[in-house]
């Protein structure tokens, strides 16, 4: 300790004699006193102390203090005291104003003394499993203690918690505590614990820090909460910013549903509180952390797609064009909405289809544009609106189209009712403010990214410039402003339009070139020597020029490319040129314009390069300067080169759309072939099912026969409506149903049978010749022969399959109809059986008819003899009853049988 001491002797009013003494005194009573009461006021002594006479307290006192977190934890007053005594050690808060020199002073203690303690990794251990108690009195002054030391040392307490067991589980046990003060204090221990450690980061996250964190925003009030929701923002900002890990995760979670909430600001006619807009600032830079396009593409296009999905790009459109926002939060909400759309079709669709509720109703991206175009507007809101519509645009061919189209003469509303996106950039673009210049030219040129269809397009465009003279055309109007000498942000910004507009489009070359002023004003400019501010523009002319040379399609005899190289060579010095060329890539302002696509700029004199400008800088200086240098013949090489390797081109992707087109054919033979092998297995299982069925008939039939002989003898009957020997009158029914079906299946098969035949056919017929392969290269056509080859191969199994189907269909057909036939045939038999077994129930029902007469005589004839006084036997009434007896007894068997 003894670099202590010297802080100790550089301070102005140390502790007196008398001070220090009693500090020592307490300090020996902590380390001697055997009770616990004597001990707890020393330690509530060296507290109180330990704010005024922090030096000599923390380095007499330390070792002790941990001594008493060691041994004495079945007290929490006494451990109360001494973590709080620790922590005014420790810690730099102070509530009174320092003088600068006294303030690094207690910097530095903090740091020393944070040193000491974390010197013996234990005594973090120690801190975290105080944390575990429940005592108000430990827990809190514990949380505090820990922040402090993570605030000194950061990194080194992050490692040691790191590497304790359940360290991190412990602490995310805080935010569930039930007194708000712990609860809040832990969130800022939190903060300091994820910051700038991604493996920490991970494991808060799984630990269910995501949602708890969104339900205490919720609690709280979301944007209209305190300053605790700030705190569980800033924690989630540390927790997803930079960690790709937990970005997904979050998503995956569905927490980005959970923030739609958040933007329901509504009309806030009371005003905004200084903390809401805080707190919704915050808010919307945590959407841009899971969208910024420096996150890989598919994580940053699944969070977009989420947040189109659950309404909150909505929600963000509804706080664009609501009135009472303040001015950086209106800011910070379109950052926020362009990286949202950036490069996502879908999103880029509905910002387009967005209106401001105006009368009558005008597109967001008119409004937004207004705003951009108008020099009273903040500089920080213009440049964001600028953002937007590159955004809008990015990756967004249908958008560029429908932003030229509004300059087309065809789509210019004639009433002048309306202004379009095309009217405010070209107003922007020839204006008097050299801000709203750069930007229109920047906003069109990125109309015009990577994509040849507009650049021509813009060629058509017309503008009229004064009364009375002919309209000239939009290129020759930016150059006619180039060459008047306007501010410099005005000429850089025409010239980075000009150079993206000519770039991979040789038509818009030539109608540069058409203008004889152009040529030599480029010359002129670049061949000067000009003040360091006037470098930058050298540069881009010098580009602007190499950019005619290389995309030239030698259409214009005075300005071929040799023609313009000697020009350069002659004027100017090919070295000079391209030195001139290096001045853009060497600029300042050219590397921090090249790191992010948002145009992010302190002041206005700062807005000089586009981000994706820098990006055809880097792709073009490389080959202009060997354009510069080749010669005319190397030049005509290079062309012949290029166009063989176009034919080339050409011919390769025929034939790889051809193999690609029978490809597609082959496998959808292939799968109606796969329909039909599993169509001709049901059939045969049906034939199977049926010819089951044809033989259980038979045997019925049989069985039938030989029980209508016995039912006959018998005189038996058969009641309505039940099965006669098996057979059932629905069975007879389902029977013919499965009939007709399978007639449906041999036709449906029939029809597949015909058109794959025919698609085999067409197959036939499509493969090309191998004659017209003529400009191939001997290896792609031995390649393209061969595909042809395995294709007429396959081909011809799958009609020799075709083949073995349609004789398996003609074996089902000689089936089928076997079974028609033998099916007719017990139906007829059926129908005799019915008649007869009708006529048997008919002569049944006579037979009993007159029995029953008889016993009815009989029983009368013997009720007379015995009237008359005629003896009857009892043997010939019970010899009678018998006989009645054994006539029932026949019927009930007759009966039975039946």
């Amino acid at each position: 300790m003894n670099f202590l001491r010297g802080v100790m002797g550089g301070q102005s009013a140390g502790p007196q004699h008398t001070e220090a003494e009693t500090i020592q005194k307490l300090c020996d009573r902590v380390a001697s006193s055997t009770l616990l009461d004597d001990r707890r006021n020393a330690v509530r002594a060296l507290k109180s102390l330990s704010k005024k006479y922090r030096l000599e307290v923390g380095i007499q006192a330390m070792e002790h203090l941990i001594h008493v977190l060691q041994t004495d934890r079945s007290d929490s007053e006494i451990i109360g005291y001494a973590l709080d005594t620790l922590y005014n050690i420790i810690s730099n808060d102070e509530e009174e104003e320092l003088e600068e020199n006294s303030t690094r002073q207690s910097e530095d203690l903090g740091s020393q003394f944070t040193e000491i303690f974390i010197k013996q990794p234990e005594n973090v251990t120690l801190l975290l499993s105080l944390l575990e108690e429940f005592d108000f009195h430990v827990r809190w002054p514990g949380v505090r203690l820990l922040t402090s030391l993570l605030k000194q040392l950061g990194p080194q307490v992050q490692q040691i918690i790191l590497v304790s067991p359940m360290g991190v589980s412990r602490l995310m046990d805080l935010l569930a505590d039930s007194r708000e003060v712990i609860r809040n204090d832990g969130v800022l221990l939190l903060q300091a614990l994820t910051r700038s450690n991604a493996a920490i980061q991970k494991i808060v996250a799984f630990e269910n820090a995501f949602e708890r964190l969104l339900d205490i925003i919720t609690e709280e009030g979301n944007s209209d909460g305190g300053i605790v929701v700030e705190d569980c923002l800033l924690l989630l900002q540390n927790l997803l910013k930079n960690n790709n890990s937990n970005q997904n995760f979050f998503k995956e979670g569905s927490y980005i549903q959970r923030m739609k909430p958040w933007f329901e600001v509504g009309d806030e006619n009371s005003g905004w509180s200084a903390q809401k807009v805080t707190n919704l600032h915050l808010m919307l830079q945590l959407v841009r952390v899971l969208v910024s396009p420096t996150n890989p593409p598919g994580a940053t296009s699944s969070c977009q797609k989420a947040m189109f999905q659950c309404g909150l790009l909505q929600q963000l459109c509804t706080i664009l064009m609501a009135t009472g926002i303040p001015a950086d939060i209106l800011t910070e909400t379109i950052n926020t909405a362009s990286e949202v759309i950036r490069g996502s079709q879908v999103n880029q669709d509905y910002f387009a289809s967005v209106n401001a509720p105006s009368n009558p109703p005008r597109p967001a991206i008119v409004v937004l544009l207004m705003s951009m175009v108008n020099e009273r507007q903040p500089f920080v809101l213009r440049c964001a609106v600028l953002y937007c519509f590159q955004c809008f645009l990015y990756k967004n061919q249908k958008g560029q189209g429908e932003i030229v189209s509004t300059l087309l003469p065809s789509t210019i509303d004639a009433t002048g009712n309306s202004v379009s996106a095309g009217q405010l950039l070209c107003g922007g673009l020839f204006s008097t403010d050299s801000l709203s210049n750069w930007c229109a030219a920047v906003a069109l040129a990125h109309a015009l990214q990577e994509n040849a269809t507009q650049k021509e397009q813009l060629l058509r465009v017309q503008l009229a410039t004064s009364i009375g003279n002919p309209p000239v055309s939009l290129l020759q109007q930016c150059t006619n402003i180039l060459s008047q000498g306007s501010k410099i942000q005005t000429r850089v910004g025409l010239l980075m339009l000009l150079c993206t507009w000519l770039s991979n489009c040789p038509i818009a070359v030539t109608h540069f070139l058409h203008n004889s002023a152009n040529v030599p004003f480029l010359t002129g400019q670049i061949a000067e020597n000009l003040g360091e501010e006037e470098q930058l523009v050298q540069g881009l002319c010098a580009l602007l020029l190499g950019i005619s040379i290389y995309f030239n399609d030698n259409s214009l005899e005075n300005y071929m490319k040799e023609k313009l190289k000697q020009l350069i060579e002659k004027r100017i010095g090919k070295e000079n040129f391209i030195e001139k060329l290096g001045f853009i890539s060497k600029h300042e302002l050219y590397s921090r314009a090249s790191q992010k696509p948002q145009p992010n700029f302190p002041s206005p004199e700062y807005m000089i390069f586009d981000h994706e400008f820098t990006k055809l800088v880097k792709e073009l200086e490389g080959v202009i300067t060997k354009a510069i240098y080749k010669s005319s013949e190397e030049d005509k090489k290079e062309e012949e080169v290029k166009k063989t390797l176009e034919q080339h081109d050409n011919i390769v992707t025929h034939y790889k759309n051809m193999i690609r087109e029978q490809d597609l054919q082959l496998e959808d033979l292939k799968q109606q072939l796969s329909t039909l092998k599993c169509q001709n297995e049901q059939l045969q299982t049906a034939v199977t099912q049926q010819a089951s069925q044809i033989q259980q008939h038979k045997d019925q039939y049989n069985l039938l026969k030989v029980q209508l002989g016995k039912d006959s003898r018998h005189h038996g009957s058969h009641p309505d409506g039940t099965q006669v020997n098996g057979i059932q009158p629905e069975e007879s029914s389902g029977l013919r149903e499965e009939i007709e079906e399978l007639k449906r299946n041999q036709e449906l098969l029939r029809s597949q049978l015909a058109e794959k035949e025919s698609l085999i056919e067409n197959l036939a017929k499509s493969v090309p010749v191998q004659g017209d392969s003529g400009h191939v290269s001997a290896a792609k056509a031995t390649d393209v022969e061969g595909r042809l080859s395995a294709l007429l191969q396959e081909t011809k199994e799958l009609k020799n399959e075709i083949k073995a189907l349609s004789e398996e269909r003609t074996a089902i057909k000689e089936q089928l109809d076997s079974s028609n036939s033998t099916i007719a045939i017990l139906q007829n038999e059926k129908d005799k059986l019915e008649l007869e077994i009708t006529d048997s129930k008919k002569e049944q029902d006579d037979l009993l008819v007159l029995l029953a007469d008889q016993d009815q005589k009989i029983l009368s004839l013997k009720s007379k003899l015995k009237t008359l006084g005629h003896p009857i036997e009892e043997d010939e009434e019970s010899g009678d009853q018998d006989d009645e007896d054994d006539d029932n007894d026949d019927c009930d068997k007759d009966q039975d049988q039946i």
